[in-house]
């Protein structure tokens, strides 16, 4: 991790555009459009069994548009293009990986909430879940402030640091870096804390 000077270690995947094909379906016959409607029931007869582990769901694999794996290999990228000092680099992959994080949190709270009350096992799941890619979010803008750092873009940082205090809250570990970095940046004028360390009290939060 950076700190002051030093940047850490991290990774992604990026994510790209499915195309669409609903205006070459009404160019089709009638015959042709039966059997494309017919594909999706044949296709799905031809899955494997859902506890066969040879079914790799696609949400799962590192080269997926939306999934932790592929959020944490856009990290791996991004920490790869710093040790390469490609910092332009480094700096769109890792808003890349905030930007997947984010939406992994938001969605997952929107599920946990959907099955608040109905079942408590899915709604701890996904809350857990929404909680962890919250986590991960923070530590990639951290880190994306740092890059800005390294960059002499500190009026980029700032924003991006004082979203982490918001999210984590300044008595947990990483809401304490992001404002020890605004204080040698020199936004703020108060040292935190001023003595000692403080206990974490809550977990970080799903950005809307």
């Amino acid at each position: 991790m950076l700190s002051s000077g030093t940047i850490h270690s991290l990774g992604f995947t990026c994510l790209v555009a499915f195309p669409f094909t609903t205006s070459v379906a009404l160019l089709l016959p009638a015959h042709a459009q039966t059997q494309a409607a017919a594909l999706p029931e044949e296709v799905s007869q031809m899955q494997p069994e859902p506890d066969d582990p040879s079914n790799l769901r696609p949400l799962t694999q590192e080269d997926s548009l939306l999934s932790l794996q592929g959020g944490v290999r856009l990290m791996t990228e991004a920490n790869q293009a710093v040790e390469s000092q490609d910092y332009t680099l480094a700096a769109q992959k890792l808003q890349q990986a905030r930007q997947v994080f984010n939406q992994l949190s938001n969605f997952y709270q929107q599920l946990a909430e959907s099955f608040s009350g109905i079942d408590n096992r899915i709604f701890n799941e996904h809350r857990q879940n929404a909680l962890q890619t919250a986590e991960m979010r923070d530590e990639a803008t951290y880190q994306l402030a740092l890059v800005h750092r390294v960059q002499n873009q500190p009026e980029l940082a700032v924003p991006l640091l004082i979203q982490i205090i918001r999210s984590q809250n300044p008595t947990r570990d990483l809401g304490k870096k992001a404002y020890q970095q605004l204080f040698e940046l020199g936004f703020v004028g108060s040292p935190f804390p001023p003595s000692g360390n403080s206990e974490p009290t809550s977990s970080a939060t799903p950005e809307r």
